[in-house]
């Protein structure tokens, strides 16, 4: 068996609303064998994933899994299997979805959800290497892959603080977007975004983290503020660390002047000898160390978060408890073993390390890692009780003393720390430590969360969601500036429009509608991306990773996504859940491309954008068209329709019943609200209508008015957008865009299949024109019949054509396209000197342009945009300078 194509799905898709892997597997020779009839395979697996005797599978009973096995299953289906399987056993407990579908005999389909990419592709990888070998009759240490899987992993994975920040933000329903591989994290969309990387925030001051990194410059600060700190000073030399020692008096602590997470840290120094043995640790991380007074004491950690302290935490050092049988080694690799310690931060707890300072602190108590501890005597393993080197935590919140709550703010607010993980050495928490000689010894800048989160004794305390209230503290503020319906305070409005024809425009109608209101709408469509009406990126950018460019950006108020086939098919969406989703149109489009091969294949892709939609937003749909019934099966939230025809079925219904609909009557767009029936706007005052004669684009501002309804936006102010919304190229570039050329007129737009062609055609027969003249073309990736068809309907349409071919022939040959668009045009009745085959666009057009007739009107539809308009620009400076040299030979 092997894997022949990886596709990694980001947000939700086609197969889950979860990130899902889908891998194409080739089964060989043994697509029909199953793995009861591969001698030992079911043993062999079982053994090696005993986790499996607990997958329900389609049974829906726990053991079904195995009860298949015993039947008789396929490979794919064990495949698919393994893999969730392999995941929960690296702690991502969450990953549940997976199915394997047969495509064609052999080759299969592996879908399977995934928390962490890498994760997900490894196990998969070490899966088929598992299975290849029971195939072959062979044993797999599937314990040794998986810790190889977690080493590989344990730098990218979300560690227990970052994550418990993830999950917060998502159960607040704050969409959460991690950027890059480490721990940074983006909580909501565009202007109302928040950035956090562990738990230092966007709003945390580079000084502050400077000042807290810096040990020595931290204490002075804080005994200028009058809070209580040990005695101590900096060395950076042996001789200057043994006189510092002196002065202070033993014992003392010494540690690196910018270390963390208890890095180089010795604590209890009673002699010279050891104060030199503990520099010689510190100074491999900073030449310059920190010597300060022992304070004899516990060391509790109180976390401070926006001038609140929010969590407290009892640090106790490694321990483990004598059994008379085990070692200390023994005993020690025996408590890595705990599910809960990882090896580094990412799991509650981190394995106990074994190292010099773990070593040299036994020596200091007599013992060694081959001493037996008596059954039941604990045995502390180091100086410090940091939960980087496998340290526990008990909760304190609930005891800590009012003074030391004071001292532990004002700490913080002396280094101008937003969030700040105060260390307070002190013999009990719940007395002041002014009364019983307890200090603060650091202030952290990026203190980790997980000791609160997941203490080993006592109460959890949900830090995260404290963390997310102060990020969002202005919320209600914000929510009323940006009164849209149904918003979250958190987030700013996502409106995703799809379809086959008219989203482009659908979408720069959407997005007016809201520039007009004074908002800077961040916008993907098929000619660019644009923040504020001006374009930042031009090309076909309808992709996921063009609508992240747009979430990202922290000037965007509203954004307007236009939504395309393929990137949902290539990455599934960027985004979570819209506000409102937009299905202009469907019709047979790209078929026969990426499996999707009939028309309920492209309903079922393209209703992703209406599904993914807040339970309280709107799926926008289209009354009128043949796959709207469909599309209402798969609504998860409210529904606006929209329709040419007050008395559509679909729409009276949906009236009776309450919902809102917008509709056409009497030549106004009209809205129902649920109550009463209100004009919008008329025909007629809308440019892009062409004084009524483009009827699509009535259809496209009906679908941009129902979304802005979606959003509550006031009825005049769509109207005003839909009033000044023109058909230029500045506003709609590339959409039925009419240049007026002396004596005949050429219009530009990017009709690219049937319904497109078709609706520009019935548009031209409304307009007092001349000869029609055409430059058609169509992408190489249509299929035959649909390209011959285009052809003929620019044959019947046309009086005459140009043929021409895109650049990009999508996988055909030079000349093959223009040979199937011939084909169409002669089965229209033309004969050849009713077209030409020009296969440059550009030059086909030049020619149209050089033997137009007056009152010719010339329809290109176009691929390349911004060289069909050099060519016209061309043009019409050619023909003014043979004009001026005219004149003056006369």
């Amino acid at each position: 068996m092997k894997i022949v194509d990886k596709r990694v799905y980001t947000g939700r898709n086609i197969y889950s609303y979860k990130p899902c892997i889908r891998l194409t597997v080739d089964v060989e020779e043994l697509y029909e064998t199953p793995s009861k009839d591969i001698g030992g395979f079911n043993e062999r697996l079982l053994k090696a994933l005993p986790g499996l005797e607990k997958h329900h599978c389609s049974l829906g009973y726990e053991g079904g899994f195995v009860d298949r096995l015993k039947e008789g299953t396929y490979l794919p289906h064990i495949f698919e299997h393994m893999i969730i399987e392999m995941q929960n056993s690296l702690g991502f407990k969450d990953v549940k979805y997976g199915k394997a579908r047969c495509v064609d005999k052999n080759i299969y389909y592996i879908v399977y959800q995934y928390e962490l990419e890498e994760a997900g592709l490894l196990c998969a990888e070490y899966a088929l290497i598992c299975i290849n070998s029971f195939i072959k009759g062979e044993d797999f240490d599937m314990k040794d892959a998986l810790e190889h899987i977690e080493k590989e992993i344990a730098g990218i994975r979300l560690g227990p603080s970052t994550r418990g920040i993830y999950d917060a933000a998502r159960n607040m329903g704050i969409p959460v977007m991690r950027i890059g591989k480490n721990s940074m994290l983006q909580l909501g969309y565009g202007a109302r975004q928040r950035r956090i990387e562990a738990t230092i925030t966007d709003s945390t001051s580079c000084i502050a983290v400077d000042m807290a990194c810096d040990k020595l410059l931290t204490r002075d600060i804080l005994k200028t503020a009058c809070i209580p700190v040990a005695e101590g000073d900096c060395a950076d030399n042996a001789d200057d660390l043994l006189k510092v020692c002196s002065r202070i008096g033993y014992p003392v602590v010494i540690k690196p002047l910018d270390g963390n997470q208890g890095r180089g840290v010795t604590v209890g120094i009673k002699d010279d000898a050891t104060a030199l043995w503990a520099y010689g640790i510190a100074s491999k991380i900073n030449e310059k160390v920190i010597v300060e007074k022992y304070i004899e004491g516990k060391d509790y950690r109180i976390l401070v978060v926006d001038k609140k302290v929010v969590s407290v935490s009892l640090r106790m050092p490694p321990c483990v408890v004598g059994d008379g049988v085990h070692s200390l080694w023994e005993l020690i690799e025996i408590e890595n073993e705990n599910p809960l310690r990882g090896y580094d931060h990412e799991k509650p707890l981190t394995k106990i390390k074994i190292d010099d300072i773990l070593v040299n602190y036994l020596k200091s108590k007599g013992l060694s890692l081959e001493y037996v501890p008596r059954k039941g005597e604990t045995v502390t393993l180091r100086f410090n009780a940091n939960l980087s080197t496998g340290g526990v935590a008990k909760d304190c919140t609930d005891i800590i003393h009012p003074d030391n709550i004071e001292y532990a703010i004002r700490a913080a607010e002396a280094l101008n720390l937003d969030i700040a993980g105060v260390d307070m050495c002190t013999i009990d928490i719940s007395q002041s430590i002014n009364e019983n000689g307890g200090v603060i010894l650091e202030v952290n800048a990026c203190p980790g969360i997980r000791m609160h989160m997941y203490p080993s004794y006592g109460k959890s305390r949900n830090v995260a969601a404290h963390i997310i209230n102060y990020l969002f503290k202005d919320r209600e503020a914000v929510k009323e500036k940006f009164n849209f319906e149904g918003i979250s305070p958190y987030s700013i409005p996502v409106i995703s429009i799809t379809g086959t024809n008219g989203k482009t425009t659908t979408t720069r109608m959407i997005g007016h509608v809201f520039s007009m209101m004074g908002l800077c709408v961040g916008m993907t469509t098929t000619s660019g991306i644009y923040i504020g009406n001006k374009c930042i990126l031009k090309g076909d950018t309808t992709g996921p990773e063009s609508a992240k460019t747009v979430l990202m950006d922290k000037r965007v108020e509203v954004a307007v996504l236009e939504t395309a086939r393929g990137g949902i098919l290539r990455r599934g969406l960027a985004y979570d859940l819209a506000d409102v989703g937009v299905i202009t149109n469907i019709s047979e489009d790209h078929l026969g491309i990426d499996g999707i091969n009939t028309l309920e294949d492209l309903v079922y892709v393209k209703s992703l954008v209406a599904e993914s939609v807040k339970k309280n937003g709107y799926a926008v749909l289209n009354a009128d068209d043949e796959s709207v019934n469909l599309l209402t099966e798969r609504v998860n939230s409210n529904i606006i329709y929209f329709s040419k025809n007050p008395d559509n079925i679909i729409i009276k219904k949906h009236m009776i019943d309450g919902g809102k609909a917008v509709f056409l009557k009497d030549g106004f767009i009209c809205l129902f609200d649920g109550d009463k029936v209100q004009p919008i706007v008329g025909v007629l005052e809308m440019p892009s209508t062409f004084e009524g004669k483009l009827e699509y684009n009535i259809e496209n501002a009906m679908a941009a008015a129902s979304a802005c309804i979606g959003l509550g936006v006031d009825i005049e102010a769509i109207a005003k957008g839909l009033r000044t919304f023109c058909l230029d190229e500045s506003q709609n570039p590339g959409r039925f865009n009419i240049y007026n050329l002396d004596n005949f007129k050429v219009i530009v737009d990017y009709g690219h299949n049937i319904g497109g062609y078709t609706a520009v055609l019935n548009a031209l027969k409304k307009m007092e024109a001349g000869r029609l003249v055409g430059v058609i073309g169509v992408p190489g990736d249509r299929m035959d019949a649909h390209i011959i068809e285009l052809g003929r309907i620019g044959g019947e349409g046309f009086n005459y054509i140009y043929i021409k071919e895109d650049m990009d022939k999508r996988g055909r040959a030079e000349g093959e396209v223009a040979k199937l668009l011939e084909k169409g045009v002669i089965s229209s009745g033309k004969s050849k000197k009713d077209y030409r085959i020009i296969l440059n666009e550009m030059e086909a057009l030049k020619d149209a342009m050089e033997n137009a007739q007056d009152g010719d009107c010339i329809v290109v539809f176009y691929e390349d945009y911004e060289g069909i308009i050099k060519t016209i620009e061309s043009f019409k400076k050619g023909k003014v300078k043979k004009e001026i040299k005219l004149e003056i030979v006369s």
